[in-house]
């Protein structure tokens, strides 16, 4: 009797540990804060809080129309070619039409070339015009075009300020100006600057430029402030010295450009000039919504030129 009474202890035992263990298994998660779906984090709909959205890495400027001034070689060019490969469309400006619509045939139908001075006004507003009424938006700008003329305070001639400061800076504010109107239109924009190291640090005989250059630096700091509430971003890339056209003819032009080449290499901690295509690669992410929570930098691309 008194096994049979055991055994019955023992079941009843055994039926209400199970019971318990099933009431846990049954019981709701606690809530955790700020908890995200994975279905939230992807459509965007958080009222609560903004999370960032899962970006498409593919085709990362789709949609988009940029305009990239200095676009016939060099650094525009590469820019333009690595927009046109993420997807956009490109308005390609310059002064030399030749130059350009070899760039737009290389890209093809997503490209048009458009010649202009960037130093003067009239042009500047045409370009525009002519870019949004061909494809119909303007979503990013690129200020790449620039005047470099070496020179001292002492030195430079009144012309030679005068077209470095008209073309590196009252043309980027022109435009930029040109430009906003459209962007403001589209609900947000990027303006990506193209500054230098030289606009961070100074160097010797490059007086007009080093101001000029010093000068983008600021603007895009302070444009980044007036237009952060219209989801217009204003960002500056600074490059080290880059392997371009206009580096080789101040390099060949030197009395021992093999010296002067490698003295100006040294400069690089990573002991190379830099490729157009190193610039290209930071104007796609500035471009692009891969980088929406960032606006009023100056991104050094440098080949650690600053760090030293």
């Amino acid at each position: 009797m008194k096994i049979f009474l055991l055994i019955i202890v023992i079941l009843t035992f055994l039926v209400l540990l199970r019971l318990i263990l099933l009431s846990f298994r049954r019981s709701p998660q606690p809530a955790i804060a700020n908890r995200v779906s994975d279905s939230d984090w992807a459509s965007g709909g958080l009222s609560t809080m903004e999370m960032p959205r899962r970006v498409n890495t593919s085709g990362r400027l789709s949609g988009k129309v940029a305009l990239v001034t200095g676009a016939g070689s060099g650094i525009g060019r590469a820019i333009a070619i690595a927009f046109a490969e993420q997807g956009a469309r490109v308005a390609l400006v310059g002064r030399r039409k030749l130059p350009l619509d070899a760039v737009a045939a290389e890209i093809g139908e997503n490209a048009i070339a458009i010649p202009g001075d960037m130093s003067k006004k009239e042009d500047i507003e045409r370009v525009v015009r002519e870019t949004v009424a061909h494809f119909g938006h303007l979503h990013v700008l690129v200020n790449n075009a620039a005047a470099l003329v070496a020179g001292t305070a002492e030195s430079h001639s009144e012309a030679e300020w005068d077209e470095t400061f008209d073309t590196n800076v009252k043309g980027l504010w022109l435009l930029s100006r040109a430009a906003l109107p459209h962007m403001r239109k589209a609900g947000k924009g990027s303006i990506v600057n193209i500054g230098s190291v030289v606009g961070l640090v100074g160097a010797k005989n490059r007086v007009a430029y080093c101001g000029s250059k010093g000068a983008v630096t600021i603007m895009t700091k302070a444009m980044a402030l007036d237009h952060a509430h219209e989801q217009i971003r204003v960002n500056c890339i600074a490059p080290g010295i880059v392997d371009t056209e206009l580096v080789a003819k101040f390099v060949n032009n030197a009395p021992d450009p093999e010296a002067m080449r490698k003295q100006r290499v040294a400069l690089h901690p990573l002991g190379r000039f830099g490729q157009p295509e190193d610039i290209a690669h930071a104007a796609v992410y500035l471009a692009s919504d891969e980088s929406a929570w960032v606006t009023g930098i100056a991104l050094p691309v440098d080949g650690g030129y600053t760090a030293v």
